[in-house]
Order: C-alpha cells, then structure tokens, then sequence
C-alpha cells in the first residue's frame, strides 16, 4: 500500500512541471477592433511584463496611443476638473447605439491645454460630456481615468511598459532616467 501511494506522488508530481513547462500560456484574442477598455483589460491579466507589451503591440491604434500619452505625458495638462463626472452612462447593449473611443479620440485634443483653448470651460465640459454618454459605460471608465491620468489605477500598466511597447511614442516632458 505504502509503495502505491508513493508511486501516485511521484507521478502526479512528474507531470505538473512538464504540463507547464511544455505549454506556453496562450494570450487570448479580442474580437476584431476592440473597445479601449477590452486592450487594457488583456493588458492587465497578463503576468509577465513581455506579455502585456505583446499585447500592446497587437492591439496598437492611434485612439489607444493618444489614451496612454495623456495619462503618462505629464506634458499634457487636462483642462477638465477632476474627479467624478456627472454624466448619463449610455447603457444600451454592447454594439448598438455606441460610439468608441476608435472614432472619438479625434476630438479629445478639445479637451486639453494647447489643444483648442478657444473653447469656454462650459462648452469644454458639455463636449467631454458628449463624448462619454455616447460611449459604452465602460469606455467611458477608460476615459475618466485617462483625463485624470489614473489608468494605472485600474489597470497593471506603467509607463516605461508603454514605452516599450510603442517607441515610436515622442514625450513631451519626461525625464527618462537609465537611457
């Protein structure tokens, strides 16, 4: 009996390391153009920091790129106040009646110092407000977080992964220390 038990040990235990050892942790797909929020959402659960620049590089666009510089770029001065933003969340079901942040982010230099400093704080607001209840609640979180530059606040992203993954990216005021 003892020697039974001993041999299930030792195979159980032979084949754990050889199951992980063999097969390399699949990343999994996102659907074709992705809500902002579903990038970062992959970006997070990845464990290893090579991971999260692979999906990154996979996922790449100019509305995700144009996120990750206003939060990191501390050259980026938001001209909305910060914090909660009262606004109605579009609640309709996910694909019908949404814009994205794909097609949106164009407009989002309205809503930065330099960007059109034309506008009145009001009609700044009521565009930034616009903007949200057209998008799906959840892109909208991406968006709110982006403005107050607290992405890293929800999701496992820094910025020296970002610049990693995107070094093609031109900062405007960062002091990159180590280069």
């Amino acid at each position: 009996t003892t020697n039974t038990t001993t041999k299930k040990r030792t195979t159980s235990r032979a084949k754990k390391p050889t199951a992980t050892s063999t097969q390399p942790k699949e990343i999994k797909k996102l659907p074709p153009n992705p809500f902002m929020n579903e990038i970062l959402d992959l970006v997070h659960e990845q464990e290893t920091e090579e991971d999260k620049i692979k999906v990154l590089q996979q996922y790449a666009n100019d509305a995700l790129k144009t996120l990750l510089i206003w939060n990191f770029d501390e050259s980026i001065i938001s001209l909305l106040p910060s914090g909660e933003v009262p606004y109605q969340p579009n609640e309709s079901p996910l694909g019908v009646e949404h814009s994205s942040l794909r097609r949106d982010y164009k407009n989002l230099y309205n809503l930065v110092k330099g960007g059109n400093d034309s506008l009145s704080k009001i009609r700044r607001e009521t565009i930034f407000i616009q903007i949200l209840e057209s998008l799906h609640p959840n892109e909208a979180d991406v968006l709110i977080l982006t403005k107050d530059k607290k992405l890293e606040d929800k999701y496992d992203i820094l910025l020296d992964i970002v610049q990693k993954a995107y070094p093609d990216i031109v900062w405007g005021n960062l002091i990159v220390t180590g280069k």
